[in-house]
């Protein structure tokens, strides 16, 4: 399902080994537990102008739960970001960012530090995609 998630339940359930009507509960367990978040389609950007992806670190001065639920707030209201995460090491926050150009990172940019105060913002632009959404497989990594 993560590489073809519009797979008809009768063509998923021939090719997991299981009767329709036990695919289809399996199915409704993993939705129920929250196993699968929902299915979407995968999006070219680059097909639709948006032919810059950028990896943006941010480091903070501030790290107060109040501080933080304001700037994931802030970030969450960027339509460019398409992922966030709060991350260890160096680097307090990874943003990936879609725009299209030069220009529309930079308007992105000025909107992210406007009435924050962070203490390095840094972009790194990604020339090519090597693995993109990649489906994970489940069977090799147990």
């Amino acid at each position: 399902m993560q590489r073809d998630s519009s797979l008809s339940q009768r063509d998923l359930a021939e090719q997991v080994g299981l009767s329709q009507n036990a695919c289809w509960r399996r199915l409704q367990r993993l939705y129920a537990t929250g196993v699968i978040k929902g299915s979407r389609a995968s999006i070219d950007f680059e097909a639709l102008g948006y032919d810059l992806t950028v990896i943006v670190m941010i480091r903070t001065r501030h790290h107060s739960k109040e501080w933080s639920e304001d700037f994931r707030k802030h970030v969450d209201r960027m339509p460019e970001v398409v992922d966030f995460y709060r991350i260890g090491g160096d680097w307090d926050y990874l943003i990936k960012v879609i725009t299209k150009g030069m220009s529309g990172y930079d308007a992105f940019y000025q909107k992210l530090i406007t009435n924050f105060d962070l203490a390095t913002v840094t972009g790194y632009f990604s020339m090519e995609a090597i693995i993109s959404n990649r489906a994970v497989d489940l069977m090799r990594m147990r």
